[in-house]
């Protein structure tokens, strides 16, 4: 199979019989041009529609013509029917390979499916062919940072949907074995730290906010019909040290009350005046910054954990860091409240 070139019409007029037409390259060139030519002044009015359906009539008449691919394709392209333009990109490169313009509009059709990696390819493939174009170069240029954009962008989302918490608690679990004494009931606590920390994590994610509360492991074997439920909302606890004693006081009551194995206090760090634990200096500094994020602090009476879950914005979305531990003596939100 020969290499099809982009011909004049005088050259056209002297181009031999293709091999198996039965109708002489010339004519079948004839026949092209006028809806070609057409085609071109509607494309060029904006009217892509008209001009898709005269590059087909121009390609039935010559169907080897990479030129009438290549202007369909960038007419479909307008359309947004990608999958077309991309097929008569691919004609374009198949009948002429040698052709600058079809790897040009593969490339057009690949950044508008937000294939960036692939329509850098294909860009550069027409560059190799016309080294010339600076437009070529640039888009090479801005897709290949747009590539590198996405991806990152596709990194975060996945780290926003996919909130697993249980693989950074992991080394907790033998700290649990030791203090809780059998299996079931660390994992028990294990869960319910890690049920706690995505809920928290989700929600952040989604709203930039956690409510403040804590929530209680009631023993299922002391359980009563009649309990309170296990979440305390605590959201004014944190205003003064004596709303933070009166809390406690009612939260470690509360613990009695309702024979409670543990319990997870969520707080924002924006919502906390008292006690501001992120102002220590020297041994109790703060190495977080300004940065915003929720506290999570675990409770028991043979175990208290600290952890606190920063966050940034990037382009739009919110993201939670991973969980940070803190030295309970310098940056306990709550005293303790199991004896």
């Amino acid at each position: 199979m020969g290499i099809y070139v982009i011909l004049t019409r005088r050259e056209t007029q002297h181009h031999c019989l293709q091999s198996g037409a039965g109708t002489p390259r010339a004519v079948r060139t004839d026949l092209a041009e006028g809806p070609n030519d057409q085609g071109n002044e509607l494309f060029k009015a904006g009217n892509y529609l008209k001009a898709a359906a005269l590059y087909t009539q121009a390609i039935k008449a010559d169907p080897s013509n990479a030129t009438l691919y290549s202007n369909r394709s960038a007419a479909f392209l307008n359309l947004v029917k990608l999958n077309k333009a991309l097929v008569d990109a691919e004609t374009t490169i198949k009948l002429n390979p040698l052709w600058d313009k079809g790897y040009f509009r593969k490339g057009c059709v690949l950044e508008a499916m937000e294939r960036y990696d692939d329509a850098v390819i294909a860009f550069r493939e027409s560059l190799q062919h016309n080294p010339q174009s600076k437009e070529v170069a640039n888009k090479i240029k801005r897709l290949t940072q747009l590539a590198k954009d996405k991806k990152r962008t596709q990194e975060r989302q996945n780290m926003r949907s996919k909130v697993d918490m249980s693989k950074f608690l992991e080394p907790l679990k033998s700290e649990l074995d030791q203090k809780f004494g059998t299996k079931q009931c660390s994992e028990e606590i294990f869960s319910f730290i890690v049920d706690i920390m995505e809920a928290a994590v989700k929600s952040w994610h989604e709203s930039s906010k956690v409510d403040a509360r804590v929530i209680f492991l009631f023993d299922k074997e002391k359980a009563r019909p009649n309990d309170p439920a296990p979440i305390v909302n605590v959201d004014k606890a944190f205003e003064s040290p004596d709303t933070v004693t009166s809390c406690a006081s009612f939260l470690r009551q509360y613990a009695v009350d309702t024979f409670s194995k543990a319990a997870c206090l969520v707080v924002p760090k924006s919502i906390i005046s008292f006690p501001q634990v992120w102002k220590g200096q020297g041994s109790r500094k703060w190495k977080h910054g300004q940065t915003d994020g929720f506290f999570v602090q675990f409770e028991s009476s043979v175990l208290r954990k600290l952890w606190f879950i920063s966050s940034s914005t990037e382009k739009g979305l919110t993201l939670c860091r991973n969980p940070e531990a803190l030295d309970l003596d310098a940056h306990a939100v709550l005293p303790p409240l199991f004896r």
